[in-house]
């Protein structure tokens, strides 16, 4: 008779083939982008060339597996970046004087033998990512430097401040309650700061890439990351400027989209903070922002066909750097003053009626920072459905604010749309959240 299969033995093999593979696919997917390359920079290799190396790195954390020793991958990396280097000093010859020097393809060879290494290393989950992460930033060259062109020395310092205060000034704060409320803890008021900073952080970037003149549409998107009321009184004042229809429009369907991409923030940020709560906000929110949405795209889309494309306005919306040390500590003394108003409300009105006039009232200001505190509320043991209530209300508030200041700045057409807009949102998610709450 012959011996039996080892199921074990053949599951090992299996994974190591599949290791393997991965490696190769990495090495295949970055070599299909410096392939298509070739024409325009010159460059030491090719589809073949990163497939090969992706391979010798897999064979060197194969043997480092094997023999558990990370010798042999050291040896295979040590090979790659002699041939890589010989392949550079070749080419260096063969280039004109004016031609400018570049590292990335050689950087790249030599990354593609590393994730190689990690494949067959037993990371090969970690492998795909970094290969994809490495073909997007090849791949992506002239948008990331056109990034860079439009970003200024104030946004790099606003980005720089962002990482001190996230990794520095984080980690030196006491992580406990100060005050005699036990409401106010320092490391938890500033990893909120810096949440929100993040979020408004990325919308000025795409806002910057994108450009602020791509239309209404993609403005009141990547506006409404940085804020929504920005977006609403940048639109408003347009509106009276251009004082057409069809920017009327146009500008009421951007507003409309920074509105919807708040009502998902809000999400976002209660979700980061407590997660349970996102079932109870998700209807309310989720219904607004579709209403939002659909109202907007109505807008956008109707007559479109009889409208001539030079009558679409050139959506301009400038903003600011959304992060500054005086911004983040104007922010965090909010934050903080609302925190300890629903702490001490909550102690001294029970039935949460206070809390709901609360949000009303800070809502109107800044929807984030009564998010943050009413999530921080449910998460201290609060009532979730008092949480939730809260925040909708808080939402609803900051809606209704923001079309009020349309009905002051805005022109005639513009206020027309944005109020009966507000009020078919404002409405839903009322209902929404009525429905919800006789639903627990």
């Amino acid at each position: 008779m012959g011996e039996s299969l080892d199921m074990g033995d053949l599951n090992l093999d299996l994974i190591t083939i599949r290791n393997f593979a991965i490696a190769l696919l990495i090495g295949a997917l970055v070599g299909i982008e410096r392939e298509k390359r070739r024409d325009t920079e010159q460059m030491i290799g090719g589809l073949r060339t990163f497939i090969l190396l992706a391979m010798l790195g897999a064979i060197g954390g194969w043997l480092a597996a094997s023999y558990q020793s990370y010798v042999p991958l050291l040896v295979v990396l040590g090979v790659a970046c002699i041939t890589v280097i010989a392949g550079f000093l070749m080419d260096v010859g063969k280039r004109e004087e004016e031609q400018q020097f570049s590292l990335t393809t050689e950087l790249a060879a030599i990354a593609v033998t590393l994730l190689g290494g990690f494949a067959t290393l037993g990371q090969p989950e970690l492998a795909v990512g970094l290969g994809i992460v490495a073909a997007a930033v090849l791949a992506y060259k002239q948008p990331l430097h056109g990034l860079i062109d439009k970003l200024g020395w104030g946004d790099i310092f606003a980005g720089l401040r962002l990482l001190i205060a996230s990794f520095i000034v984080l980690p030196l704060l006491p992580d406990r309650a100060l005050d005699p409320w036990q409401a106010l803890n320092p490391r938890q008021l500033w990893l909120f700061v810096v949440l929100i900073s993040a979020l408004s952080m990325v919308g000025y970037v795409a806002t910057r890439w994108l450009g602020p003149g791509r239309g209404a549409a993609v403005t009141g998107i990547t506006g409404g990351l940085v804020s929504s009321t920005a977006t609403t009184l940048a639109f408003s004042r347009q509106s009276r400027e251009l004082d057409t229809p069809a920017a009327a429009k146009s500008l009421v369907s951007g507003t409309l989209l920074s509105w919807a991409v708040m009502f998902l923030r809000i999400l976002v940020v209660s979700f980061a903070v407590v997660p349970p709560l996102l079932p109870r906000l998700a209807p309310s929110m989720i219904a607004m922002a579709l209403a939002t949405i659909a109202i907007a795209a109505a807008l956008h889309w109707r007559d479109r066909t009889k409208a001539k494309k030079k009558s679409e306005p050139a959506a301009e919306l400038v903003i600011t750097t959304p992060f500054s040390l005086t911004q983040a500590v104007k922010f965090g003394l909010l934050y903080a003053a609302i925190l300890l108003v629903v702490k001490i409300v909550s102690d001294v009105w029970a039935g949460g009626a206070g809390l709901l006039l609360v949000s009303a009232v800070a809502g109107s200001t800044d929807v984030d920072a009564i998010t943050l505190s009413m999530s921080q509320y449910a998460r201290d043991g609060g009532a979730a459905s008092i949480a939730a209530a809260a925040i909708v209300i808080a939402a609803i508030s900051n809606t209704v604010v923001k079309g009020g200041m349309a009905m002051t700045m805005g022109s005639a057409e513009y206020r027309r749309r944005l109020l009966a807009a507000m009020a078919v949102v404002a409405v839903i998610g009322a209902i929404a959240a009525a429905l919800e709450a006789t639903l627990i």
